[in-house]
């Protein structure tokens, strides 16, 4: 039977000959891993990784644009080192058991990361979280107000030195956290060794890539917590599946209902659980629903294109639709990049005079590419061009890449908030 010691508060702390096991354990599975990773790389050969986005080239650029003006940096340089006078004046005050002077840098409300009350409370801590803040409002400010750079590098440079700054905060590190520090004199460093397993089950799910778990992927079963609401597919090809999904009313709405769900999701995006299902909501409106189901490509759709998935996938759904429910006027909705072949469905329809869509609705659907918004950062020539050669190699896009991307529009509440 395992012991368990007290400290003089008399919390209890976990055994040390447990810690040790639990340790011995992870530090095994980690050197596996390392072993495992090693061979893959040897196999594949030595290869200095790629500056598919030219990130290198935009930051030589901006060094170019500060050097160029070192009038302009100097200034930028000492007003941030005024900033930090004013924080050292701060502090002494704050040390003294002044409470009426102002800090010097404040989070945004939006900011989640400074929470903890210790941010506030602990001198020490509240010294890092401003010494934090006023380095990256400089990093930042210097970035925005460099004059010279072409618009695709000027963003590319903005975004990376945000993901730059958003990594090296430090509520991401163990000894600048309050929080983590807490925990782990309340557990005797267990919740180190538990965050270092966490670690390994996200490298090992990725196979050596960092491929963080946002929620427990055992924790859902289709069916029962996940995509709950009754049906049945009625048809499928090597596009898609279509579900139809049971009616929930004593009379249903004469024209159908075909839903496009993106292919970045599973449809049951819009049919998560009883209570936040877009498709529940519909049957219980008295709709007959159908929705789409899209096929996880494959090297088998290495040839097919967005014609593929018009043709072979919204029109043969249309078409699906009219045949099993004898109507040939359709309502249709649409979500995210759905909505976006949905759009091009209803021009090749229009173009064709075919006229059995009745209504169609758009979510957070982006029809206008012109200003796409963040995600123009990785749609220059070069990073396209790269994009390209991949999937022409592999087939299709995996899934991880396109994770990683959307993960570092949000990366505070995407990838550091697991941290």
């Amino acid at each position: 039977m395992s012991q368990q010691n007290k400290t003089d508060e008399g919390k209890t702390m976990p055994d040390p000959a447990e810690l040790i096991k639990s340790y011995s354990e992870v530090a095994k599975r980690a050197s596996q891993m390392m072993a495992k990773y090693i061979d893959k790389k040897a196999s594949e050969g030595i290869s200095m990784p790629a500056d598919e986005m030219g990130i290198a080239k935009a930051f030589s650029d901006l060094a170019s644009r500060l050097l160029a003006d070192p009038q302009k940096l100097m200034e930028a340089q000492m007003k941030m080192m005024r900033d930090y006078v004013s924080l050292w004046q701060y502090s002494a005050s704050k040390m003294m058991g002044s409470t009426s002077v102002a800090p010097v840098a404040v989070p945004a409300k939006s900011d989640k990361r400074f929470k903890d009350d210790e941010w506030e409370s602990n001198f020490l801590f509240d010294f890092i979280k401003q010494s934090y803040l006023i380095t990256s409002g400089h990093m930042n400010n210097i970035v925005a107000e460099t004059e010279g750079l072409d618009e695709s590098t000027h963003r590319k440079v903005d975004f990376f030195t945000r993901q730059y700054i958003d990594a090296m905060s430090p509520t991401n590190f163990a000894m600048s956290n309050p929080e983590v520090v807490r925990e782990t004199m309340n557990s005797g460093g267990k919740n180190l060794i538990s965050g270092f397993d966490n670690l390994l089950r996200d490298l090992e799910a990725g196979d050596g890539k960092l491929k963080i778990r946002m929620t427990d992927p055992d924790a859902f079963e289709l069916g029962k917590n996940v995509a709950t609401t009754p049906g049945k597919v009625v048809f499928q090809n090597e596009m898609f599946q279509l579900i139809q999904y049971d009616p929930a009313t004593p009379q249903q709405f004469k024209k159908p209902l075909l839903i496009v769900p993106p292919w970045i999701n599973k449809f049951y995006i819009l049919d998560l659980r009883e209570k936040n299902s877009f498709v529940k909501w519909t049957t219980d409106q008295g709709h007959t629903t159908f929705i789409i189901s899209w096929v996880n490509p494959d090297e088998r759709h290495a040839k097919k294109n967005f014609e593929n998935y018009l043709l072979e996938g919204t029109m043969v759904a249309v078409d699906t639709v009219e045949k099993i429910t004898g109507e040939s006027k359709i309502n249709t909705a649409s979500y995210c990049l759905g909505g976006t072949l949905l759009m091009s469905t209803l021009a090749y329809m229009t173009a064709k005079k075919d006229k059995r869509i009745n209504s169609a609705t758009f979510f957070t659907t982006m029809l206008d590419f012109s200003e796409p918004g963040e995600l123009k950062v990785f749609l220059d020539e070069s990073t396209v061009d790269s994009l390209e050669k991949r999937m022409n190699e592999r087939g299709y896009l995996d899934g991880s890449d396109m994770a990683g991307t959307f993960n570092m529009l949000r990366a505070n509440d995407l990838i550091w908030s697991f941290a």
